[in-house]
């Protein structure tokens, strides 16, 4: 998997509660069939469900939080604890090119920053100066 495809993995953005329920499932090992005899629901419940056609009950909810080994929240909301995502591991030269960028980012801004900061000034000087007569 690329870094690309990888970020935003499960994030609020980007990922549905079906999304969520689907990467929960497949991280704890279980095919749509175990977990729906698990929570006693029939597997066009479940499959309703990863694909955002039905939302489950409270307690069916509960459940299946505690069996995909997640926080009801995060199940609910992509906040909180979840499956670990993929691991994305980089070489020390893209890391080093990473933290390039971000410094140039920085730069930038801290250049405009400083720019408003005497824009701001000289506006004040003047309003002292036409005060002060």
């Amino acid at each position: 998997m690329t870094e690309t495809e990888t970020q935003g993995w499960f994030s609020e953005e980007t990922a549905t509660f079906g999304d969520r329920v689907t990467g929960a499932r497949e991280a704890a090992g279980m095919t749509q069939d175990e977990l729906a005899k698990r929570l006693g629901v029939k597997l066009k419940t479940v499959q309703a469900w990863e694909n955002d056609m039905l939302e489950p009950r409270a307690n069916r909810l509960q459940m299946m939080a505690g069996m995909l080994n997640v926080s009801l929240v995060w199940l609910l909301t992509g906040e909180g604890e979840g499956p670990d995502g993929p691991v994305v591991e980089r070489s020390a030269e893209t890391e080093a090119r990473r933290a390039l960028s971000e410094l140039g980012r920085i730069r930038a801004q801290a250049l405009a920053l400083a720019r408003d900061l005497g824009q701001m000034e000289r506006r004040m000087k003047a309003l002292m100066e036409a005060s002060a007569r």
